[in-house]
């Protein structure tokens, strides 16, 4: 197998496998830091919004032309908008009321009340780890994208997307976990739905088992700079301002560019030229 599919591979495990992360959270500690969790998608949001538009795009732009490199980014922009409409991404804030009722009612109806509500809780866990696995395989053919352009690239979407997909393992395991009692289903589930990344690159890998041009690359790179924007701002900062309050999250948002401009430098320099272009 080519070495660069490889490399894409693992990134795309790296990234997919954080659902487990977040399923620790609830199985560790049952009653997540929410502001934690929205301090780190303001962050991720950050680094996603600073990779799109000073990178990804940036480089669309130079390689393609100006014109080109817009209708890219905004033919990224519309196609993951018309993914979330008609598969809109489930909510990532936990329910506030898993867990807080107890079954105190020893009469059948109580315990049969409970039961359905149990039920209801796994029927949402479910739907929502469904919904999060059909969100990430786009995510893992942005990482095949950008591994084909360069080690720098890959990594640095793996990273942003890693950090997003911490919440979406809270969002899943903490009603598996209600339900069923069981920290190991909860962490079995959430970690199951990451797997679709690693899918989504072995898919784009043989559907292209020769490679893409180095124009149509640059303009699908372009394309996934419009995906992380749209992803950014659509799905990742409001989650951040409900969790950790509306200034914090933009400070964390800053932190998160601040961070990726170092890194998209450092690792430049770093680099071996034929591995960073």
């Amino acid at each position: 197998m080519d070495p660069q599919i490889l490399v894409a591979l693992g990134l795309s495990l790296v990234g997919g496998l954080s659902t487990s992360i977040g399923a620790l959270f609830v199985v560790l500690t049952h009653t997540p830091n929410l502001k934690l969790l929205g301090l780190l998608q303001g962050f991720a949001a950050g680094l996603m919004l600073s990779m799109s538009f000073l990178d990804l795009t940036h480089n669309a732009l130079n390689s393609v032309g100006f014109l080109k490199g817009n209708l890219w980014f905004c033919a990224g922009v519309i196609s993951f908008a018309i993914v979330v409409t008609f598969i809109p991404e489930p909510s990532l804030v936990p329910r506030t009321d898993v867990g807080n009722k107890k079954d105190d009612d020893d009469d059948g109806s109580g315990k049969a009340i409970m039961k359905k509500h149990r039920r209801q809780v796994l029927f949402s866990g479910i739907i929502t780890a469904v919904g999060i696995s059909l969100h990430n395989f786009p995510k893992g053919v942005a990482v095949f994208l950008g591994s084909m352009k360069g080690l720098r690239v890959g990594i640095n979407l793996a990273l942003a997307i890693a950090l997003h997909n911490i919440p979406e393992g809270v969002a899943i395991a903490l009603p598996v976990h209600f339900a069923t009692q069981s920290k190991w289903q909860a962490f079995k589930l959430a970690s199951l739905s990451g797997f679709a990344e690693p899918l989504g690159v072995i898919i784009v890998a043989y559907l292209f088992p020769t490679g893409l041009s180095p124009e149509i690359l640059e303009g699908l790179l372009g394309a996934v700079g419009g995906v992380m924007a749209f992803l950014a701002l659509h799905e990742m900062l409001p989650v951040a301002i409900d969790y950790a309050g509306q200034k914090q999250a933009v400070k964390a948002v800053f932190v998160g560019m601040a961070f990726m401009s170092a890194s998209l430098y450092f690792v430049e320099i770093s680099l071996p030229k034929e591995m960073s272009v």
